[in-house]
């Protein structure tokens, strides 16, 4: 099986909390990850999650980098075409303007399911072995 890594961070506070925004797209990612291990196992492609946590610290340097998700190697937005913004962001976060994607002319805070799941999709298409098959003898 290939693999399709995918890395999604976020700010977890000392207490072990993340924001609102940070949980809701953690529960659409694990979503969107059981479809696509369902849909890609037929062809041989195995999505695999790694979560990072940022510290306050880093967080507080660069509040974009929080709920940010690479997949394959290069960010989310890339495989999309779409551009990353900011907007202010509540509890965890305090007052920090937090990362949103905007696709289409509409922004996002929350990575939806089905947004994931087209930039998943297409990357997995980039693991597809284009190599033509040898005729059977």
């Amino acid at each position: 099986m290939k693999s399709l890594p995918i890395i999604w961070q976020r700010l977890v506070s000392l207490d072990g909390k993340t924001c609102d925004r940070c949980n809701a797209t953690y529960q659409e990612m694990e979503q969107a990850v059981s479809k696509l291990k369902e849909a890609l196992r037929p062809l041989g492609i195995e999505p695999t999650l790694e979560l990072r946590e940022i510290d306050e610290k880093s967080f507080n340097a660069n509040p974009s980098e929080s709920n940010r998700i690479w997949i394959a190697g290069r960010p989310m937005e890339e495989w999309l075409g779409a551009r990353v913004g900011s907007s202010r962001c509540c509890s965890v976060c305090g007052d920090s303007e937090c990362r949103t994607v905007e696709v289409g002319g509409t922004t996002f805070e929350i990575i939806p399911e089905k947004l994931f799941l087209k930039a998943a999709l297409v990357a997995s298409s980039q693991l597809l072995d284009l190599t033509p098959e040898a005729p059977p003898r």
